[in-house]
């Protein structure tokens, strides 16, 4: 048992660096909370991004989880880092640990080729450029969403290029991105994915429409992929593996982005808190009330639980496992539970807690937007109850 609890104990490395994260967060990103370089919709400008990536380089931490060598830290060591990189929205755009970056990356880190590194991975990792992921395609079309087999965008092969032509939305950071990574099925019915430099004139941007979160430069646009040419050199692996290359991706996706709203939501309860203690009415702190106090205390729960969860989650990936099931029982567990602490966390505010005074209500807007991005939670539950189904067929086959 005690060699047990001693093989869960965070790696002196992984604290190291993220009280690192926590420091440059908490001291040099906080403050550009209130700068006004944001876009129509709120958003952060790329002026904004790059300047805040200089004062990361400067201090070490930019692109924290992967090392000088080119490794990455382990899932629960990455846990660690993200989270404190979470403490503000702009944390992760600052520390370069954002999506779909820092997916992006740890996509073309296990499946690029050396040349594709040099030319598409290495920017990403010096914060030198942005990405985009292009899978999801419009609903209106019937295209896919929650199910990557209803893909339409197709891609044919001509001499040593392959065509790619189709419609994509809700491409997080396609507007400004450098890189792309576009899925496309093949007329064999498999999916194929490629690497191409952005912009190019046959991805054209349709439409980035305001939505609820705004914590994302560029945005979620609508594309359009006219019969785009691209090398066969810049297929990322072997053509009809793209699915297989999509779990590679997600599943470890789906949790970073559990451990960096976790962040987000350990500062907005510090807020509320904060808040708390220091508003009297009725005689008292609003904190000596038990109906705050108890919203209080029910965030520290969720806030352990949701932690909890990550590193169980990111344990699993550890071994190798693609973690589908257990990514999607995080990924619904977390997400509900942030919501409650965002929800409470402006309940407890007030008024305050939903003006832009503090970061509180952008936290259950972006937190509100996490519960459908990565899969609705009802797809998971979905997909987790069929896992039921199966197991008890085979148990009582």
């Amino acid at each position: 048992m005690t060699d047990s609890l001693i093989s869960l104990a965070p790696s002196p490395r992984a604290v190291e660096i993220a009280a690192r994260v926590e420091r440059f967060v908490r001291e040099v990103v906080v403050p550009y909370e209130q700068d006004p370089r944001r876009d129509h919709h709120g958003a952060p400008l790329d002026e904004l991004v790059y300047e805040m990536r200089e004062h990361a380089r400067a201090a070490g931490v930019l692109t924290p989880h992967i090392l000088p060598d080119g490794s990455h830290l382990t899932q629960r060591e990455t846990a660690l880092v993200l989270i404190k990189s979470g403490l503000s929205p702009l944390g992760p755009l600052a520390c370069n640990t954002m999506a779909p970056d820092e997916g992006n990356m740890y996509l073309l880190g296990h499946k690029a080729t050396a040349e594709q590194k040099d030319h598409f991975l290495k920017p990403l990792v010096e914060g030198r450029a942005r990405s985009a992921f292009f899978m999801t395609e419009p609903s209106e079309e019937n295209g896919a969403g929650s199910d990557p087999s209803m893909m339409l965008t197709t891609c044919r092969q001509d001499g040593n290029h392959w065509v790619v032509s189709g419609r994509k939305t809700f491409i997080t950071g396609a507007d400004g991105a450098s890189v792309g990574i576009i899925m496309a099925r093949d007329e064999a019915g498999g999916a194929c994915m490629f690497l191409v430099d952005l912009p190019d004139p046959a991805i054209r941007i349709d439409h980035v429409p305001n939505t609820i979160d705004s914590s994302m430069p560029g945005s979620h646009a609508t594309v359009t992929i006219d019969n785009l040419r691209v090398p066969a050199s810049q297929m990322l692996g072997e053509p009809g593996e793209g699915f297989k290359y999509a779990q590679v991706r997600l599943s470890p996706a789906r949790l970073s982005h559990c451990m960096r709203w976790l962040g987000c939501c350990i500062r907005a309860h510090e807020i509320a808190s904060d808040y708390a203690c220091r508003r009297m009415a009725f005689g008292k702190t609003l904190i000596e009330h038990e109906g705050v106090g108890f919203m209080l205390a029910e965030n520290l729960i969720d806030i352990k639980q949701a932690e909890l969860m990550i590193d169980w989650c990111a344990g699993v990936l550890d071994t190798g496992s693609l973690g589908t099931t257990e990514s999607s029982m995080a990924k619904v567990a977390v997400s509900e539970a942030l919501m409650r602490i965002a929800d409470r966390c402006v309940q407890v505010m007030g008024g305050t807690g939903v003006t832009d005074k503090t970061i509180v209500e952008q936290v259950f807007r972006e937190v509100r937007a996490f519960r459908i991005y990565d899969g609705p939670t009802e797809v998971h539950k979905w997909s987790l109850a069929k896992k039921v189904r199966r197991d008890w067929r085979e148990a009582n086959a």
